[in-house]
Formats: structure tokens, C-alpha cells, sequence
């Protein structure tokens, strides 16, 4: 079987109820939720959380809650791949054998079916033993990028690349924050998603933004509307 997994734990601090707050007409979750039906991809698509009103909410969506998060993988300090491990097991030993599980955040109202589905060809074409994760560009060199110390002063964390003109700098890449494609023994190992056997799905800029704080919500809210206008949204 092929499993997407949700993860949508209810204790959001820096956005109370973040996964069920609504962005632009619906709930965030629902985004989650319909790119990985359309994607035709699934056998199951599973929301793991601690919330009884996620829950629901999930099931009303489509979506399916056969258990509970147990509190100590819903706290501050839990992560992602024991979660998804700990899904695909219940899974597994509930519903039959999976192959591959996809986890696909809850709070990802720019995830596409298609993405999903090139991602998914991706690992399966290159036989990719560790994950194929949604990833996208640095909007301006890392190389050249500097600190603030205590009393408002700055430093360079590379100084030798100040005179190096931003074309000649290698292009560097960072986690999109969308889904993270991975066969059964990937999880099950506990490897890093950043594994050097995984791959990157790139995404142009304009289809990524973390959603941590109230104004990235808004920042997103803005993008997304222009992305529907324009028809750059499934």
C-alpha cells in the first residue's frame, strides 16, 4: 500500500488551532487533504492527531483518523519522522503491509496533486533509497549572508565571499516545507529527510511559504490569491 500520512497535532503555540483555522475560504488542512485524493496516488489517507475535533473535522474532509496520537508524539518536542514511523506501524500491523508513506503537512495550502505525483515518480524511477522531499531555492546567496551581534554590528559568516559576484555563488536549496515522499524501511530506520541518498522535488519561490507566524499566514493568504487569479492552482 501506498499511505499518505497528515500530521495535525492540536497545541499550535504561535497560532492557536493553526490546523484548523481558516485560510482563505477553508480550512488549512482541507488543501492537504484534497491534493493527496487528487493525486489518485493513495490507498489511505491518514491525519494523525491528538485532537478529537481534528479528527472530526479530517473525516468530513475525506480523510481518515483509525487512531489517536499518543501524547508523547504530539508534544513541543516530538518530531516529524517518529510520527509518520509510528503511523505506517499502526498501519502495518492494522490495515496490512505498506510499501511507501508519504507525509504531507497540515499546513501546506500550496501542495499540488501533480507535484505528488512527479515526486512520487521520482522515487520510484530512481530507485531512491532514502526520501524525495519538496525543496525550492535561497532567494539570495547564502554565501553572502552575515549576523547581528548584541550591539546592533554585523559579521559575515563567509568575509571571503564579499567581492564574489552573486551569479558566480552556487545555488543553494532549503526544505519547501510541503511533503516527504519515503518507502517503509526509509521511516522505519529513522533516517534524516536530508540524507544524502535523498532527493529534492524543486518548486519555483512563488509556490513555497512557511506558515509560522501570523504574518506568514498573511503573507500566504496574499500569494494564494494571486496564484488562484493567475491559474496557477489546481
Amino acid at each position: 500500500m501506498k499511505i499518505a500520512i497528515i500530521p495535525a497535532r492540536g497545541g499550535s503555540k504561535r497560532i492557536p488551532r493553526k490546523n484548523l483555522k481558516e485560510f482563505c475560504g477553508k480550512p488549512i488542512i482541507a488543501y492537504s487533504i484534497d491534493a493527496a485524493r487528487a493525486s489518485g496516488l493513495f490507498d489511505h489517507v491518514i491525519v494523525s492527531t491528538d485532537d478529537e475535533e481534528i479528527a472530526a473535522l479530517a473525516r468530513a474532509l475525506g480523510a481518515e483518523t483509525p487512531f489517536m496520537r499518543p501524547a508523547e508524539l504530539a508534544n513541543d518536542h516530538a518530531t516529524t519522522v517518529p510520527v509518520i514511523r509510528h503511523a505506517l506501524e499502526w498501519v502495518a500491523q492494522h490495515m496490512g503491509p505498506v510499501e511507501y508513506g508519504c507525509c504531507i503537512y497540515a499546513t501546506a495550502p500550496f501542495v499540488q496533486a501533480s507535484a505528488l505525483r512527479a515526486a512520487h515518480d521520482k522515487l520510484i524511477q530512481n530507485k531512491v533509497t532514502g526520501y524525495v522531499f519538496s525543496a525550492t531555492t535561497f532567494p539570495f546567496p547564502i554565501q553572502r549572508a552575515f549576523k547581528l551581534h548584541g550591539n546592533g554590528l554585523v559579521e559575515m559568516f563567509h568575509p571571503e565571499n564579499y567581492n564574489t559576484r552573486s551569479q558566480d555563488l552556487e545555488e543553494a536549496y532549503q526544505d519547501a516545507g510541503q511533503f516527504y515522499w519515503g518507502s517503509m524501511e526509509a521511516y522505519m530506520s529513522g533516517k534524516i529527510f536530508f540524507a544524502t541518498d535523498s532527493m529534492a522535488h524543486v518548486l519555483p519561490r512563488y509556490m513555497v511559504q512557511d506558515i509560522d507566524t501570523p504574518e506568514d499566514w498573511k503573507r500566504a493568504e496574499l500569494m494564494y490569491r494571486v496564484l488562484q487569479q493567475n491559474g496557477d492552482l489546481a
